[in-house]
């Protein structure tokens, strides 16, 4: 197998439409009625934590992370990680999620959330959200519900449903 020229570099405003197309590749139409994506519907994406990967002008990965609260406690939800599918298997996933985990970090973020399969994103430090501690706005597996505490004590005052953080 060739190796990739993967370039790995922080999302930029004139990314959006080619990360809208490649979101359809990835999930197709279906991904609207996701309650993640209905979490994050109408609420802006934190342009510093976004992160794409390219292969010359094309762009085959695409994380996001977006503003959400539960109560009084504002942090970040993972989401969505895109890869190509023809680009699938290759670690761009995995060096999206590791790229964007670390710029939450540096920005100073406690806590990040998303839905997902555990064993995948274990590896990142993610664990399963204990059952009933956060809810989001529609159903969701809670084996699905992970976090991962980038700030030590972060995550032991977090309760309650959450929502879109449209004031951050």
């Amino acid at each position: 197998m060739t190796a990739l020229s993967l370039v790995i570099r922080p999302e930029r405003p004139e990314d959006a439409a080619a990360i809208a197309r490649l979101q359809a590749r990835a999930f197709g139409p279906g991904r609207f009625a996701r309650t993640a994506y209905r979490l994050r519907e109408g609420a802006a994406e934190r342009m510093d934590l976004g992160v794409t990967a390219w292969v010359g002008s094309f762009l085959v990965g695409s994380v996001r992370m977006g503003p959400v609260r539960a109560g009084p406690a504002a942090f970040v939800m993972l989401g969505p990680l895109a890869v190509d599918p023809s680009f699938e298997g290759r670690g761009i996933g995995g060096t999206l999620a590791r790229a964007a985990i670390e710029a939450a970090r540096q920005a100073g973020e406690g806590l990040v959330i998303l839905v997902g399969d555990a064993p995948y994103y274990s590896r990142f430090g993610f664990s399963p959200i204990p059952p009933g501690r956060l809810t989001l706005p529609g159903p969701v597996d809670p084996v699905r519900l992970l976090w991962l505490e980038l700030t030590d004590g972060f995550a032991a005052g977090v309760a309650g449903p959450v929502e879109a953080a449209r004031d951050r």
